[in-house]
Parts: structure tokens; C-alpha cells; sequence
């Protein structure tokens, strides 16, 4: 990733129109990549694995991570230039106080016809952007929860795919990265 497309998902992602104090979290799947859970680890940012309890080491390392991203903090760039474009994770933004490491953890088990339990790995951009244009408004309202926007790469990773809720309609837009100015504008 160039430093220019990397710069142009910061200001995606801390200049949205949002209102109030925002947070913009990651969601990394460690088992992408070996280098995930070492930057992870060694960031210096807030972070926490979904999973809970004494981990073994070969699970801590390819846990799903969330980690508070820092627009200002070098991590912040060195995670968006390495995840961005390597469908690593998915991004989010909430309020600030929400109870977010909860709320992700209740939806990594889902339950096929046979009523077996299932991982759920909806922190793949690749799943997430096919899963919620599926879903019910019920089930809209539960994945989101206390999110504000789910942000993923498209399948071209120069565009930015911003999921919301219109009241009970999930809202999609295309963000082109490449042409990305302070006046850009969704694409249809």
C-alpha cells in the first residue's frame, strides 16, 4: 500500500460525518498472517483476543484481536498498510463507551440445521461484505449492535465498503480510495 492510500483511510475513518466522540476499532484475524499477533502484541494500543480465558500460546497467536485504532499513533498506519487489501480483518466505529469486545464475542458461535455450534468468522472482510446484505432487520440489529459503521475492503482494495443502519435497512457505500479527497462522494 502507498502512503497516500494509507493516509486516505485515515481520513475516511476519523473524518466520517459522525456525530460525537468516535472510536474506530480493528478486528484482526491472527490466524491470516503470522505477523498480526506480534504487531498486535507490540503496538502499544488497546487491544484484547475474543477469545477468553488462559490461552496457549498457539491459540493466542492466531486469535481474533481488537484493538483500538489511534489516527495519530504509527501502528494505527503500520495495521491499515499491512491489513488493507490482505483481508486481515474488518474495521468499526462506535461511541465511546461502548461494550464492544462483548458484543463481538456473542456472535463467533452460530448454530447450523443440525444444531451444532459453528465458529463464525464474520471478522473476514470477504465473509462480513456477503453476510449482511443477507440479513433480516432482526438479525441487522443484533450483528450491529453497539456499531455505528462496519468499514472492509471491497473485492478491489482501492474502494472502501461502509455498511450502517437507515433506521431498519442496512446502508451500503462504496468509497473509491484512489480519488478520495475532503469532498469525495459515495459511489452509486
Amino acid at each position: 500500500m502507498d502512503d497516500s492510500l494509507r493516509e486516505k483511510l485515515r481520513r475516511r475513518f476519523w473524518t466520517f460525518e459522525r456525530g460525537g466522540e468516535t472510536k474506530i476499532w480493528a478486528l484482526l484475524d491472527g490466524a491470516r498472517d503470522e505477523r498480526i499477533f506480534p504487531l498486535v502484541r507490540d503496538s502499544g494500543l488497546t487491544y484484547a483476543p475474543l477469545y477468553s480465558g488462559n490461552l496457549p500460546m498457539e491459540l493466542r497467536r492466531v486469535a481474533p484481536y481488537l484493538i483500538e485504532l489511534d489516527p495519530e499513533d504509527s501502528y494505527t498506519g503500520r495495521i491499515l498498510e499491512l491489513a488493507w487489501g490482505n483481508a486481515w480483518g474488518i474495521f468499526m466505529a462506535t461511541g465511546p463507551d461502548a461494550r464492544l469486545r462483548h458484543h463481538l464475542k456473542t456472535l463467533l458461535r452460530v448454530r447450523n440445521e443440525q444444531g451444532k455450534y459453528l465458529l463464525f468468522r464474520y471478522y473476514d472482510p470477504r465473509v462480513l461484505r456477503q453476510y449482511l446484505p443477507t440479513c433480516r432487520h432482526d438479525e441487522l440489529k443484533t450483528v450491529f449492535g453497539p456499531i455505528r459503521q462496519f468499514m472492509v475492503e471491497a473485492e478491489n482494495p482501492e474502494e472502501m465498503l461502509e455498511f450502517s443502519l437507515g433506521g431498519l435497512q442496512l446502508q451500503q457505500r462504496r468509497w473509491p480510495l484512489t480519488a478520495l479527497s475532503s469532498s469525495s462522494h459515495p459511489m452509486p
